[in-house]
């Protein structure tokens, strides 16, 4: 968010959680893209502040109450008010509890254990979600309409859309067990805490194999997972750094230095393709 409208966002989920009966007249930014998320003082509570037309707050309030009677080691809402997105002067506000963080980053054993139960939870019900390759869709949409992504290579966009295709393919034709999924478990959406390691913003939920999964962790994560094709594991990466790096050349991205990702994720892509698709993109 731009700081006119970080200034707006503020000024709602301050008035939200007063409202709500939760002392609040102080905001910390803890982290701002297109969704801003707040430490507010002194009542302590994580406020999520969207943009109402670009929300999928009641989604994300309901499968994180789910998770929770499951036991799955996901972040709580805050149980101080009433469990549902507030609105107020166009943002959309969700108040979650606040955990603050015990180390820099988790245990890759730890990690591994932790997506290992979320996905144990998650396959305990069933809700209606997108599939992982409508995210696919989506970034080949980018790639296609050059107005959307005009500073973009025309080479990288045919590295990028092949990629795409091709990772694609190949997954479908090992037609892998699918679930319910984080859809973006990567280390910035998993906190470590005094209740153990706990994922954050489910809104990225999709339906695929846990495999899709694993390709936002490190490997040193996803080794550690049990019963993982590595070799579906292997177009999964391909797949979700292809996308990464179509998101990050949107024009209007909002990720802090996405640009700059953007690119160093690209010479990444183009050293872990094989020859033979580096040859055909050629």
């Amino acid at each position: 968010m731009q700081a006119p409208q970080v200034q707006r966002a503020v000024a709602a989920a301050l008035a939200i959680a007063s409202s709500a009966g939760l002392p609040a007249d102080d905001a910390i930014v803890l982290n701002n893209s297109n969704k801003l998320t707040l430490r507010l003082l002194p009542c302590d509570v994580l406020a999520r502040v969207a943009p109402a037309a670009e929300q999928v707050a009641e989604f994300e309030l309901e499968l994180a109450r789910r998770l929770g009677e499951t036991g799955s080691p996901v972040a709580a809402l805050d149980p101080r008010v009433e469990p549902r997105a507030y609105q107020r002067d166009g943002f959309v506000v969700t108040l979650w509890t606040y955990y603050e963080p015990i180390t820099p980053e988790v245990a890759p054993a730890d990690y591994a254990t932790a997506i290992e139960r979320l996905h144990a939870g998650m396959r305990r019900f069933d809700v209606p979600t997108p599939h992982f390759t409508d995210r696919v869709a989506g970034a080949q949409q980018l790639l296609a309409h050059r107005e959307s992504t005009p500073e973009l290579a025309e080479a990288d966009r045919e590295l990028l859309s092949a990629a795409l295709r091709r990772s694609t393919q190949a997954i479908a034709e090992r037609q892998p067990a699918e679930q319910l999924l984080h859809g973006e478990p990567h280390p910035g959406n998993l906190i470590a805490t005094q209740h153990g390691p706990l994922f954050i913003d489910l809104e990225t939920c999709c339906r695929g194999p846990v495999e899709f999964d694993l390709a936002h962790a490190p490997e040193e994560v996803s080794e550690r997972y049990p019963g993982a094709d590595p070799e579906l594991l292997r177009q999964c990466r391909i797949l979700v750094l292809a996308m990464i790096v179509a998101w990050r050349w949107d024009r209007g991205d909002q990720l802090p230095n996405g640009r700059q990702l953007g690119t160093d994720w690209l010479n990444e892509l183009r050293a872990t393709l094989d020859p033979e698709a580096t040859d055909t993109v050629s």
